[in-house]
């Protein structure tokens, strides 16, 4: 998934701006019929790797999520009206392979923007999910097989090629 803002929104790698949107992370990654298993926030856009069984539950919990995000920036920003540029962009992981790649992709996406240091090879990004915070968390679990062991064999299996 990748939602886009609009452009009068705020930078969301602020550490405001990301306390609002990790408030909504912990209050909705596991409702709606759906898992929020990973998510990397960008200056202008998120990036989500979510767990739905079909597509209308998938259409409600991006709904849910929008709404959360949407009214703790607006709070933080001291603004009304839409957050997100449009509808959300979806695609469908279709193998374990493109699913870890696609996992890869959101979690070191930082480093595509140029946001990390130079050197920094090692360092995860502090607004993703892989970021270790204390309190409650951000993301759920991954219950089916793609996310849950599918990824792993496939990270296993091009750690072994390579």
């Amino acid at each position: 998934m990748t939602l886009r803002l609009r452009a009068e929104v705020w930078n969301l790698r602020t550490h405001r701006c990301f306390r609002a949107l990790r408030r909504a992370f912990q209050r909705g990654c596991e409702r709606f019929g759906y898992r929020l298993v990973h998510f990397s926030v960008q200056g202008n856009h998120i990036h989500l790797i979510v767990e739905a069984p079909d597509a209308v539950q998938l259409g409600r919990a991006m709904k849910g999520l929008e709404v959360r995000m949407a009214r703790a920036l607006n709070a933080v920003m001291r603004r009304r009206g839409a957050v997100f540029a449009d509808r959300y962009r979806s695609h469908l992981l279709r193998s374990p392979r493109e699913a870890a790649n696609a996992v890869r992709y959101v979690l070191e996406n930082w480093r595509a923007h140029g946001l990390c240091r130079d050197g920094a090879a090692n360092e995860l990004d502090p607004y993703c999910s892989k970021f270790k915070r204390s309190g409650p968390a951000l993301v759920a679990r991954p219950q089916w097989w793609m996310l849950g062991v599918g990824v792993t064999l496939a990270d296993d299996r091009l750690r072994l090629a390579g």
